[in-house]
């Protein structure tokens, strides 16, 4: 059998620190992933994300397990290095309820595979 808990506020053990639920909800991350962008692309962990499609060199597309309410609603954040290097932008290519395509570039604008790509997403789950 489920259960089910509703609440309008959280509160720490002391009675202390509330938030409101809508905060919880609408602040969390609805998906998360690390993964290796160079060879053989492989998650290292991750939340609501089935699997990292390699689009091509620099070019990726997280796909989601759950989808969100409408492509154009989420946000979508991207970051990416390797230790000690510089690297240049991200770029969305595709956004869908489903999943977002995105670039990374290196300074000198080229597109590049890298090692270190953690991404997350906030918004509405359908």
């Amino acid at each position: 059998m489920a259960s089910e808990l509703r609440v309008n506020t959280l509160k720490d053990a002391d009675g202390n620190n509330s938030v409101a639920m809508s905060f919880v909800a609408n602040g969390s991350e609805k998906v998360w992933v690390n993964f290796n962008g160079t060879g053989t692309v492989a998650i290292r962990d991750s939340l609501n994300t089935s699997s990292i499609t390699d689009v091509s060199t620099g070019r990726y597309r997280p796909n989601y397990t759950n989808s969100f309410n409408y492509a154009a609603d989420y946000a979508f954040h991207v970051t990416s290095g390797v230790l000690g290097a510089t690297w240049g932008l991200q770029q969305l290519s595709t956004h869908t309820a489903s999943s977002t395509e995105f670039i990374l570039y290196d300074p000198s604008a080229n597109a590049t595979d890298n090692s270190i790509v953690p991404c997350t997403a906030r918004g509405d789950l359908a």
